[in-house]
């Protein structure tokens, strides 16, 4: 089985006052390898910080809003999601474009399929 990953663009949503540059989209990295864990994506966010959530999770929470211990996720209109994650140190909120996590998804599927697996959904 092959490693999914997939770069993309992604707001992080706070608080705190920014300058303009800082409120511009960062790079993060979708990451989901299915010998180490299948059920289970990796978003590699900025200062090597990487969360992870349960692909399932991810899916369900483009439709509709979804949540599971420390992670919820949820449409924002039309074209965006919300990713928000919960830890002792405190909450991120990431806003991806929907687009993104579908291709991404898709492509965790078609490398599940392809190694001759079952597809969960």
């Amino acid at each position: 089985m092959s490693v999914v990953e997939q770069y993309a663009r992604a707001h992080i949503v706070t608080d705190a006052d920014l300058v303009e540059e800082e409120r511009s989209a960062v790079p993060v990295v979708l990451r989901y390898d299915p010998e180490e864990d299948p059920r289970t994506v990796r978003v590699g966010l900025p200062g090597n910080r990487e969360r992870s959530i349960a692909r399932t999770l991810l899916e369900q929470g483009l439709r509709t809003p979804a949540g599971s211990g420390e992670v919820r996720v949820w449409p924002c209109g039309r074209v965006q999601a919300i990713v928000e994650f919960h830890s002792p140190q405190g909450v991120s909120v990431v806003q991806f474009e929907s687009k993104e996590l579908l291709r991404f998804l898709r492509r965790t599927y078609t490398a599940t399929s392809a190694s001759g697996r079952q597809l969960t959904r």
